[in-house]
Formats: C-alpha cells, sequence, structure tokens
C-alpha cells in the first residue's frame, strides 16, 4: 500500500495540536457510551452518477443510512471520543445513456477516535461541541453490469480495501435525565487521505473490468487516451458527510 506520508502526517499533527490545546476546567472523569443512528452523503469523487462511475471520473454513489457505537471518556470540557460507523451506499442507473445498466454497493466500516471541546451554556441542558478524529475506514462492495458495453454482465465483488482518513464534526448533546442524553452531531470525513492504490486483481489479463475490482483511488498506471480498458486517470478523492443520533447512558 503506497501511503500519503505527508497528508498523513499533517492530519495526525492538526489533531494532536486541537488535543494540546484544549485545558479542561476540573478533574472529574465521566464515561459515556451508547449508539444510534444517521445518514451518509458520499462529497467529492465518492458521489456522482452511475455514467461517471463507469467512465472512471467518480464512484457515483449516493446518500445512505448508517448505524454507529460511540464512546466519550474525558473531564469537564474536554472529551476523548470513540466511534464505530456502518454505512451502506449505492446507486443505480446507465452506463452510458440510455443504455446499459449498471448497481452499484459500497459498505463502509469506520473506526474513529479524537478530542472534543465541550462549550458549556449555563443554566440550560445544551452542550454544544465541536470535534476532530484520526479515522481507519474498510471499505467493501459489489457491482452488477447488465447490457453494459465492453464488460461481461455479471455481479462482480469489490475487493476490499483500507485506507487512513480524518475528521471533523460540530454537534450538540442534550441533557434528558440523570444519566441520559441525546448527541445530534454533522461531520465532514476525509476518508482517503494516506493509502490510495491501484490494484491489478488479475495481472497479466488486459480488461476493463479489472478497474471496477478494486477501490483503485489512485490513477491507472497504464492509463493512455483514448484507452478503453485503462482509462481511471486521477486519483480520487473519498469524502463523506455524515448526520448521526445517539442516545448516550452515562456511567
Amino acid at each position: 500500500m503506497k501511503l500519503n506520508i505527508r497528508s498523513f502526517r499533517f492530519s495526525v499533527a492538526l489533531v494532536a495540536l486541537i488535543a494540546l490545546t484544549i485545558t479542561p476546567s476540573r478533574s472529574q472523569v465521566n464515561i459515556k457510551l451508547g449508539g444510534g443512528i444517521g445518514v451518509t452523503s458520499p462529497a467529492s469523487d465518492f458521489s456522482g452518477s452511475t455514467l461517471e462511475y463507469y467512465n472512471g471520473s467518480r464512484y457515483g454513489l449516493t446518500s445512505g443510512p448508517s448505524i454507529h457505537g460511540k464512546a466519550k471518556i474525558g473531564l469537564s470540557g474536554l472529551n476523548l471520543a470513540g466511534e464505530i460507523d456502518y454505512s451502506s451506499l449505492a446507486n443505480a442507473g446507465n452506463s452510458e445513456p440510455g443504455q446499459g445498466k449498471v448497481d452499484i454497493s459500497q459498505k463502509i466500516l469506520s473506526l474513529k477516535v479524537g478530542p472534543e471541546f465541550h462549550l458549556s451554556i449555563p443554566a440550560l441542558p445544551v452542550t454544544p461541541y465541536i470535534g476532530a478524529n484520526l479515522a481507519l475506514n474498510r471499505f467493501s462492495g459489489e457491482t452488477t453490469f447488465q447490457g453494459v458495453a465492453k464488460v461481461p454482465s455479471a455481479t462482480y465483488s469489490v475487493q476490499d480495501a483500507t485506507r487512513l482518513g480524518v475528521g471533523f464534526s460540530a454537534g450538540t448533546e442534550v441533557s434528558v435525565g440523570p444519566f441520559l442524553s441525546l448527541d445530534l452531531n454533522i461531520s465532514y470525513n476525509f476518508m482517503n487521505v494516506s493509502g490510495k492504490e491501484w490494484v491489478d486483481v488479475n495481472p497479466g489479463i488486459n480488461q476493463r473490468i479489472d478497474s471496477y475490482l478494486s477501490l483503485n483511488d489512485d490513477p491507472d498506471p497504464q492509463y493512455a487516451a483514448g484507452d478503453d480498458k485503462h482509462f481511471i486517470s486521477n486519483e480520487r478523492s473519498i469524502h463523506s458527510i455524515l448526520f448521526t443520533a445517539s442516545i448516550l447512558f452515562g456511567l
């Protein structure tokens, strides 16, 4: 796997800087555990149409549901937050205008950890916060082609791939009881900051379908203008916007 060391170091330094510049106001430790549901919306090259997926410019996915578990451990004003998210995205449409059918499915499992800075509002049961995280993202999925030019009709599994990412979030916790709160959050996630690569799943076999059998967010090293088999010319950025609602229980 080829790592973008400069981007990854910048992401680590940014999250560490946020953590180091926040000073908690008191020493009482608290723990909250919970989970909930959400919606993941693809952004940047992760979104788009099935036509763009077929021509290799974008991944062509639309919004889908997510579920997650969450833990927060820390002091008043500063939490260390951990989260595990599972999202399911899909899209269906033509491969070219008016012809060919493409059905795309993508699953993402994300493990996240990072600091949260809480802003207290006196006399109100509402606590806004901002945060940042480092993430390990695991991608898997499959694509079905039917009547598509230059690709045999079938359902193909996409090889699993792991990428390192970074995210930034804002939210609010609403107290609904002595040990219970509702956590509403929105985050923007850069999901392949490091680890971009091109994988030839069937080396030595020159065919168009190989371009769809892995995440392939780096350019095809054999790309040539006008080549129907090697057509992905640029690296592709995988971003997402995640909206979540969680129930947290204080311990």
